[in-house]
């Protein structure tokens, strides 16, 4: 059988085990990044926001829980689509290298937060004007539903 890597083949156990990790290191500057994760509370916030900003969207364009019996499901989908928009964003924003990390100086926190929240405030707001620009759709969407009823 042909070495499909063309690379020479490695021990085995523990002395392996620490050469890989050498040779991972070596590349760390390179390869390893710190990303950006909001999680818990931070999420559970966000995907209310977005409900309640859909909610209130729709209500504007006449479109209400009452008379439409799946809007429910539609409305907490695309808030977690949203929320996962807003997520994903920051996470691949905010990546920064093993180096990076290594040297900052002075408050990186506070950086770091200011960076975060301005990024946050950002893609929120890109998610809503997306939100509100295909809202037409929906409403299409319903009416023939309504139309085939």
């Amino acid at each position: 059988m042909a070495n499909v890597w063309n690379e020479p083949r490695g021990e085995e156990g523990p002395s392996a085990a620490a050469t890989l990790a050498t040779q991972l290191l070596e590349r760390a500057d390179r390869d390893v990044t710190f990303m950006v994760h909001l999680v818990g509370e931070s999420r559970d916030l966000l995907t209310r926001h977005f409900v309640g900003f859909i909610e209130t969207e729709l209500a504007r364009r006449g479109i209400n829980y009452g008379a439409h019996p799946l809007l429910r499901p539609f409305i907490e989908m695309h808030a977690r689509e949203l929320t996962d928009f807003v997520l994903h964003g920051i996470g691949l924003r905010h990546q920064f290298g093993l180096q990076a990390l290594e040297t900052m100086a002075g408050d990186p926190a506070r950086l770091l937060r200011v960076d975060l929240w301005d990024s946050l405030q950002s893609h929120i707001s890109d998610a809503q004007q997306h939100f509100v620009s295909d809202v037409s759709g929906l409403q299409r969407i319903l009416a023939q539903i309504e139309a085939d009823a």
